[in-house]
């Protein structure tokens, strides 16, 4: 696997670089509550400078529609960089108008680093017009004598910052786009064995791709959080009110005819938390995954996360596997009385003989939610959906623009 790295951009000293990183962080209130993308972003940020180049980083955060709105502002992500890299960073309250021009212009000594505003307050940034894409890109590039892309969690897009501006610039990957793809071929060429998926997550809709690419891979593929509804009621069993997605019911048929084909085993709860109603307040009771509606709420119980004897049968597949991947929660881990599961997967994970690997998103949010720290783990990625697309063997246009080869 070959991708452009930083050594192919030849000497950085004097030279202003434009760095797409993603720091979509969360934010409760203006207050960052989970610096671990920002803190991704650091080793790279740190060899920009340390080759003695003006920097200037460019990221979204959240959903805005194409124009400013002071939620989705990245001044704290500004303030907390400034605090990680023990030096300021200035910010710029726009991305091409003349507060960025100008922030630009400042950028007064070597290694300075700046943040312009939120990418996505740019109507060009995710537009769906080639054009308008390209303008936008060709206005950031102006900023800079070289792009360096290592925001992981958006190269499966095609946006300005991601692809069109790596094509009008000298472009190459920083070194998390280089470790996020090390632990991907990890897990898809030759892992060592044995090899566990772990899937969670609300909808299996959401992960049909990457089942159907990793069967032939892996050992055993455990199945938890709202898709396991689905998976048990293609076995024929009834699963109340519980997240149900019905038009996949043939297709997880399908996936389970296969993986006994290939002699993989996918495990199953066999038993579940079953809740009176969504909530932290819930009544709720352990039960068999074959008897959900013969709980005291019937029908109308809402199966919230993996049972006890379950989560201990998944932690023994994980803790003597030497490759795990995981994606996806085990239950609503944001409700106490529901993160036991989760809670248990990731307590596995950390004692892995091998490469335990949390697959992004909200698995990643869990984790430190749970208390666990990064270095617990083979490795946290940055990037879910990203890497759900390169382990369903998609081409990922951010990663194809930097020259990559699988």
């Amino acid at each position: 696997m070959t991708i452009r790295t930083l050594e192919s951009l030849g000497s950085l000293d004097g030279k202003t670089v434009i760095i797409r990183c993603d720091l979509n962080v969360p934010l409760k209130d203006g207050t960052i509550t989970d610096d671990g993308r920002i803190r991704a972003s650091l080793p790279t940020l740190r060899a920009l400078a340390s080759q003695g180049a003006k920097v200037v980083i460019v990221s979204h955060l959240g959903r805005p529609e194409g124009r400013p709105e002071a939620k989705y502002s990245l001044a704290p992500v500004a303030a907390r960089l400034s605090e990680l890299l023990e030096e300021p960073v200035a910010f710029a309250v726009d991305t091409v108008g003349q507060a960025a021009q100008d922030a630009v212009a400042a950028l007064s000594g070597d290694g300075h680093f700046l943040l312009l505003e939120n990418l996505r307050f740019n109507a060009g940034e995710t537009s769906k017009d080639d054009a308008e894409r390209r303008a936008f890109a060709s206005q950031l590039a102006a900023f800079a004598d070289v792009f360096v892309s290592d925001g992981f969690g958006v190269v499966h897009r095609k946006q300005a910052s991601v692809y069109e501006l790596a094509e009008l610039l000298p472009s190459a990957a920083g070194l998390l786009i280089e470790t996020e793809l090390d632990v991907l071929e990890k897990l898809t060429e030759k892992p060592t064995r044995p090899y566990a998926v772990v899937l969670g997550g609300s909808k299996v809709s959401d992960k049909l791709g990457v089942i159907g690419h990793l069967l032939p891979k892996v050992d055993s593929l455990l199945i938890g959080g709202g898709m396991l509804f689905t998976f048990l009621a293609a076995q024929g069993y009834q699963v109340g009110a519980s997240l149900l997605e019905k038009d996949q019911i043939d297709t997880v048929k399908g996936y389970l005819d296969k993986a006994a084909e290939l002699g993989v085993k996918i495990v199953l709860p066999t038993d579940v938390v079953v809740a009176s109603k969504f909530g932290a307040d819930a009544e709720h009771t352990v039960t068999s995954a074959q008897t959900i509606e013969e709980t005291p709420f019937g029908e109308s119980g809402l199966g919230l996360d993996i049972g006890p004897e379950t989560a201990a049968a998944f932690a023994d597949i994980i803790e003597s596997s030497h490759t795990v991947f995981w994606n996806g929660p085990m239950g609503v881990f944001e409700l106490a009385p529901f993160a036991e599961g989760t809670r248990s997967i990731a307590a596995a994970l950390t004692k892995v003989d091998g490469l335990g690997v949390v697959g992004g998103g909200d698995s990643a949010a869990a984790v430190r939610a749970l208390g666990f720290t990064d270095d617990q783990f083979g490795h946290i990625s940055t990037g879910g959906g990203a890497s759900l697309e390169f382990l369903e063997g998609k081409r990922l246009p951010g990663l194809d623009v930097l020259g990559w080869t699988a």
